[in-house]
């Protein structure tokens, strides 16, 4: 008589099991839903290096969460490895922060890596975000059928 209690409770568990692991799987869930957002890695005109061109390349993250996150040590990171370090900055609840190439002063809502190259490649890339422990949180990748610019 116990066979199908523990038939009916497998699926049951199995389900359960399921659901949480997709509930809490995603990375830009497990951390406060902060993600890449949107990245325009081909600035408009010519690639001239000037300060106007490297800051018209950005990336730009968006917490969906319903608090304010802590960056502090977070990196930005293409495929070659050039990093931007978060310094102690928050982006808060459904808030969106840009993160320039070029320099700039800092605000809440732009962010300025003070490069004199340009950091996107256009042809394919990928931008990747992780936590200071090196935990990735999100990333976003386009190649050359996108146009200039990627929604994530």
């Amino acid at each position: 008589m116990r066979t199908p209690r523990i038939r009916a409770a497998v699926p049951a568990l199995a389900g359960a099991v399921l659901l949480t692991g997709t509930l809490l799987s995603t990375p830009a869930q497990a951390a406060g839903g902060v993600t890449v957002y949107h990245v325009w890695f081909d600035s408009p005109g010519s690639d001239n290096r000037s300060n106007a061109s490297l800051n018209a390349e950005w990336v730009q993250i968006k917490n969906t969460g319903g608090s304010a996150v802590s960056l502090k040590g977070w990196v930005l990171k293409d495929v070659s490895n050039h990093r931007y370090v978060f310094k102690s900055v928050k982006i808060g609840a459904h808030k969106t922060m840009k993160v320039h190439t070029g320099s700039g002063t800092d605000t809440a809502s732009n962010k300025y890596q003070n490069r004199r190259a340009y950091v996107w490649n256009n042809t394919s890339d990928t931008a990747t975000l992780t936590k200071a422990s090196g935990a990735k949180v999100d990333s976003c990748s386009w190649t050359t059928r996108d146009p200039s610019d990627k929604y994530c």
